[in-house]
């Protein structure tokens, strides 16, 4: 190795390193800022423009896009007439490129960030150098990452070389980089234009936030990666205040919960078992809204997880400490709740400021299906902006209508097909996930019976989230004493439905608007 180019925005390790590449007789050509930082080290640069024959002009822009330079990279050593030519047109081999790149990400995460002030900091040169480079993996070495500058200073030491497998490795790398880089502008710009149709094309970028042990199941490799860019009442913010990593199957179930406790503003306990919930409660205080989740599924709260909208005081810690959970999400606990619930070793505690922080309308769902991905907007919406109709003779009273579109949150976030019942604010019975909808109906109030007994479905409000396709579900609500509805309405057979509610007395509301969940 005879000669390196460093040009770097972040100088974290740069100064070390130059100093030991000129150690080992490597002479260090470097431009602009990064130039004088080697420089003012007593380290011997030569400047960019020495190699070039033409100045850094253009406030900067133009320094490194030129033949003196891409030849010295994309030159392949072992043909004859690349060499020819590099000594016939008087260029220098270049045998190792540093480089990182302007500080895009940290540029448009800023607060009030100007679309001038991104564009300027879109890197032109540095990705041209690095694709050069990396395009030449086998004579060049190209290191973008500062954790890799002791790996190659080792084997130049040891070898007088970087070997092949650490050059491609460190080719990888830089097209890994690169790809997130231009990804990173690609969506930016998308967001600036405001389009509301979805891409023709979509590059989907993500950082590795952890490795896992392993996935769904142990068999599996996992690892959970987080989305650039402002991340306000996500899982991605959360802070863990106890307790072991998440797996894979906590973190899923964890979101699931997170997403069904943003439908509430007043204080509420979300309770979730396998991304669905099992025990959901609202009151005037913390306390007892999980006294009402608690209740709602005593059995399959055990083991699950606990989010809170509210901060969790002693008491409450109190009461989850009776119980084995996995997991509490919460925006704050109290110091007294904090000392009660990190007595359990294996309870994990997390801390999540703005957790009633919903996704942005434009924000987008992905499901991965074998060979592609399905894209859709996020479901912010749970009534579409209509007035909600009342299909039945009889109209439900104010805290029906109160329990209906309680019901209706809970539904919105149950896998599909899927029935809720509540009643005074609480999950009384939850059918999710079943291939026919009178089976979740029996689910969700055979529950209900089981769990609170026969008198909690008298007056219980259902939801479903989607249409009835026969009059069963209410014969079936009916028989348990339920005495108002809210669906979707639409089907062929709406009016079977509503004869039979009217028979019985029972109050339903359609809402135009379906709620399927896969």
């Amino acid at each position: 190795m005879k000669r390196a180019l460093i040009s770097v925005s972040d100088k974290t390790g740069i100064v070390e390193l130059a100093r030991d590449l000129d150690n080992l007789g490597v002479e260090i050509i470097s431009t602009g800022g990064t130039a004088k930082k080697i420089q003012e080290a007593g380290i011997s640069v030569i400047n960019i423009s020495d190699v070039t024959g033409f100045p850094e002009c253009l406030d900067g822009r133009v320094k490194t896009l030129h033949p003196n330079i891409h030849a010295g990279l994309l030159a392949m050593r072992s043909n004859e007439d690349h060499m020819k030519q590099v000594e016939e047109l008087n260029v220098d081999l270049i045998d190792l490129v540093v480089v990182n790149l302007y500080p895009f990400k940290e540029t448009i995460l800023k607060e009030g960030v100007t679309r001038e002030e991104a564009i300027e900091n879109i890197d032109i040169g540095g990705p041209t150098m690095l694709r050069s480079a990396a395009k030449n993996y086998q004579d060049v070495a190209v290191v973008v990452d500062p954790s890799d500058y002791s790996k190659v200073v080792e084997e130049v030491k040891n070898n007088k070389e970087v070997s092949l497998e650490t050059k491609f490795y460190l080719c990888k790398k830089v097209f890994e980089h690169t790809a997130h880089y231009d990804s990173l502008i690609a969506n930016y710009l998308i967001k600036e234009v405001g389009d509301k149709d979805l891409p023709d094309t979509i590059a989907l970028t993500y950082e590795k936030v952890q490795d896992m042990r392993y996935g769904e199941n142990p068999h599996q490799k996992a690892a959970f990666y987080k989305e650039v860019g402002q991340t306000k009442g996500a899982l991605t913010s959360a802070k863990q205040l106890h307790g072991k990593a998440l797996s894979f199957n906590n973190i899923n179930d964890t979101n699931g919960a997170l997403e069904l406790l943003k439908e509430f503003d007043e204080p509420t306990i979300v309770a979730c078992k396998h991304a669905n919930p099992c025990g959901v409660g609202s009151a005037s205080t913390i306390f007892e809204a999980y006294q009402k989740a608690y209740e709602a599924d005593p059995v399959s709260i055990f083991g699950g997880i606990i989010t809170a909208n509210d901060e969790i005081d002693v008491k409450t810690a109190e009461a989850i400490n009776n119980i084995f959970v996995e997991i509490v999400v919460a925006p704050s606990f109290t110091t007294e709740a904090l000392e009660v619930l990190q007595q359990k070793k294996n309870i994990r505690l997390l801390q999540l400021d703005d957790i009633k922080t919903k996704q942005p309308d434009e924000a987008i769902d992905v499901k991965k299906v074998a060979g592609g991905l399905l894209v859709q907007t996020v479901n912010n919406k749970l009534l579409p902006n209509e007035e909600l109709e009342v299909v039945t003779d009889r109209q439900p009273t104010e805290a029906e209508m109160k329990d209906l579109l309680f019901a209706l949150k809970v539904v919105k976030h149950a896998k599909s097909n899927g029935i809720a019942i509540a009643k005074d604010q609480k999950s009384i019975g939850i059918g999710p996930g079943q291939v026919n909808r009178i089976w979740a109906c029996k689910q969700a109030i055979d529950h209900g019976r089981e769990h609170l007994g026969e008198d909690s479905l008298k007056g219980a409000a259902l939801a479903s989230d989607a249409f009835f396709p026969f009059d069963d579900c209410v014969e079936e609500a009916h028989k348990a004493g339920i005495k108002c509805i809210i669906q979707p309405g639409g089907s062929i057979r709406d009016k079977d439905s509503i004869e039979a509610c009217n028979k019985y007395g029972i109050a339903m509301v359609f809402t135009g608007m379906r709620h399927f969940k896969h």
